[in-house]
């Protein structure tokens, strides 16, 4: 969410900023600014009334003390025609407040100055490329064909068990899941990054803080009964862990990852696109967060893209760098970067990783604070990226690597699997 500080010294760069998204703010903006000023002067007029009971109650008791009872009852009676004023003015600010922050969480995070302006994916930038795409002397199978040819996943029977989109990992295809689950921990656990195990269900709060909600309601998975959602990404509870939370001093660098399934409903996609992997429901996904000083947040962001590339070449797999255009870049986020490996049997490129930094878009929400070199609180930068998501680096894995005899496992997984080859 956008500071109201900010949109009131910042109008007309909001406004214009927010067109890089192809997104008309200038409407919510003017309204918001309109409710703000009345929120303002009711804020105002209680706090006067307010004064003026503190200023009568201490005057009562002097009254009282003074033996003087008739006055002191005419105080009261003023007292409690105040208490009146202020009951109503407390309703008004109140609601005044929720339609404020109702107009608010309809802005979207105002895109850095390096995003440019676009309309959808064919408008973003090829930053960096890695590697080249392999070749083969035969044809090369796409993975659904792999992973039937050698019993690593059953999607008939994810059909059987739930739907479409929640395969079965068997034998070796479950063990590469673990694999890859265990290397992607180590390698954040070399960067520095701590361990969670955080909780798959979070509560409507959470879902606020993160910015996944109200943008992103439909895509999730909703417990009617105890009023919970399935998190869409280890995201929403890891930086959940510091809503409202105040630290005590400028002196910090928070990294945290976690491994969790998944949860996406994803709804309208269908077609040869979401074939086998492509696209899940439920799949497995390392994340990692980070926290920082607002001075540190463009050192965090490249900290992080240079460890997915780290992961990505480790596992032998050509990728590019794509930083989104406005249109493209997610609600919440300032600046993304989406890294996509190429598939050699589809012949096309899969997105597996999105890192981005949210500057105080989410920390506004979560009431994230710092206590800054003069003892004032100061909102802290979010940033987070997937490091990795199991499901297209596993399609890219297994048709990168390939043979006619079956799939060669990289060596940096060797010691994960237990094995170095399918066949």
């Amino acid at each position: 969410m956008l500071e109201i500080q900010r949109i009131r010294n910042e109008k007309e760069e909001i406004i214009e900023g927010l067109k890089k998204r192809h997104f008309d703010a200038a409407p919510i903006v003017a309204e918001v600014l309109s409710i703000d000023e009345e929120w303002r002067a009711k804020k105002g007029e209680l706090e006067l009334v307010a004064s003026q009971m503190n200023q009568i109650s201490k005057k009562i008791g002097v009254l009282f003390g003074q033996g003087k009872q008739d006055e002191a009852n005419a105080a009261k009676a003023e007292t409690a025609v105040l208490k009146t004023q202020e009951s109503a003015l407390k309703s008004e600010v109140d609601e005044l407040d929720q339609k404020l922050v109702a107009l608010m969480y309809q802005l979207p995070n105002v895109p850095n100055s390096l995003v440019k302006a676009g309309k959808s994916e064919l408008d973003n930038e090829t930053v960096e490329t890695f590697g080249s795409t392999p070749e083969f002397g035969f044809k090369p199978l796409p993975h659904w064909e792999i992973t039937d040819k050698f019993n690593l996943i059953d999607f008939e029977l994810g059909v059987k068990i739930t739907g479409a989109g929640f395969p079965v990992y068997k034998g070796k295809g479950a063990k590469l899941q673990r694999a890859l689950i265990s290397f992607f921990l180590e390698e954040a656990d070399k960067r520095g990054y701590e361990e969670h195990i955080p909780p798959l269900l979070v509560n409507e709060a959470s879902g606020y803080g993160t910015g996944q909600l109200p943008d992103k309601e439909g895509q999730m998975y909703y417990v009617n009964e105890d009023d919970l959602y399935l998190i869409p990404t280890a995201e929403v509870p890891l930086t959940n862990i510091y809503r409202n939370v105040m630290l005590p001093d400028e002196n910090f660098s928070i990294k945290l990852t976690g491994f969790t399934p998944c949860f996406r409903r994803e709804a309208g996609s269908y077609g040869k696109d979401v074939r086998g992997l492509n696209r899940l429901h439920q799949f497995d996904k390392v994340e990692i967060v980070r926290i920082e000083h607002p001075s540190n947040s463009e050192n965090a962001l490249n900290e992080m893209i240079d460890h997915v590339k780290s992961l990505l070449e480790k596992l032998g797999l050509q990728y590019r760098v794509l930083r989104l255009c406005g249109g493209d870049t997610g609600f919440a986020a300032a600046m993304t970067y989406d890294f996509e490996v190429y598939s050699a049997a589809q012949e096309k490129w899969l997105e597996v990783s999105s890192v981005s930094r949210f500057d105080t878009f989410q920390s506004t929400r979560l009431k994230l604070r710092f206590k800054n070199a003069n003892k004032k609180a100061q909102l802290c930068h979010t940033l987070n990226g997937s490091a990795l998501a199991l499901p297209r680096i596993v399609a890219a894995l297994l048709e990168n690597h390939q043979t006619e005899e079956g799939v060669n496992i990289p060596e940096s997984l060797h010691k994960f699997t237990g094995f170095e080859k399918i066949d």
